[in-house]
């Protein structure tokens, strides 16, 4: 009985607070209601035994995704009412999005009747007396070993193009030289004039 009206109530407030994320006209509003669906995802997950995912949600999402969204939103100069403005102009693709996931959402909901996956046929079959952390840790270090390394080549590959890109050389820029800095003279740098009264100082 406590674990249904844990379910329903987490389940609530993710629905209210998705649709408030996405109908709140304050982008700083919809990132924290962003952050609320999150931490009762994460509820979810741990009704269900999945206490990875759920820590995942909270420290990866939360901690870090929505804590980045919320920094941009709040420190860049976005004109959100320009943005307002064009968002007719994709109506007719966001339309279309809106049909396919619903459509999604009722293939799988009719999947679902239709009867649940058998335990039997999982790809990666665990022990019932294994942890949810340990099972995922034992599969990723040993049969998807090659796969979890691939992945996180392929994330310093992001990482380092996103460091050379916003590091390139434009033109008409100004760097900054710190060895010529270092090596300048306190001498060099300020001079000592004795300015006679009601003539201009010549720079």
């Amino acid at each position: 009985m406590i674990q249904a009206i844990a379910f329903y109530l987490f389940a609530v407030v993710v629905i209210v607070s998705a649709a408030m994320t996405i109908s709140s006209r304050n982008p700083v509003h919809s990132v924290m209601w962003l952050i609320l669906a999150f931490f009762n995802a994460a509820g979810l997950m741990v009704l269900v035994g999945a206490e990875f995912i759920a820590m995942l949600l909270v420290i990866v999402y939360v901690g870090a995704v929505a804590v980045l969204f919320l920094f941009v939103v709040m420190m860049l100069d976005v004109d959100f009412a320009t943005m307002r403005a064009g968002v007719a102009r994709y109506f007719g693709i966001g339309l279309a999005l809106a049909v396919a996931l619903a459509a999604e959402v009722m293939v799988a909901i009719g999947a679902w009747r239709l009867g649940g996956v058998a335990l039997a046929r999982r790809a990666a079959p665990i022990d019932p007396g294994v942890s949810n952390i340990r099972a995922i840790g034992d599969l990723l270090y040993t049969r998807y070993l090659f796969i979890f390394e691939a992945a996180g080549l392929v994330l310093l590959v992001a990482m380092i193009g996103a460091i050379v890109l916003t590091h390139r050389e434009r033109s008409g820029s100004r760097y900054q030289n710190i060895p010529r800095q270092n090596a300048r003279r306190p001498q060099d740098a300020t001079r000592n004039v004795n300015q006679p009264v009601g003539v201009g100082v010549e720079l």
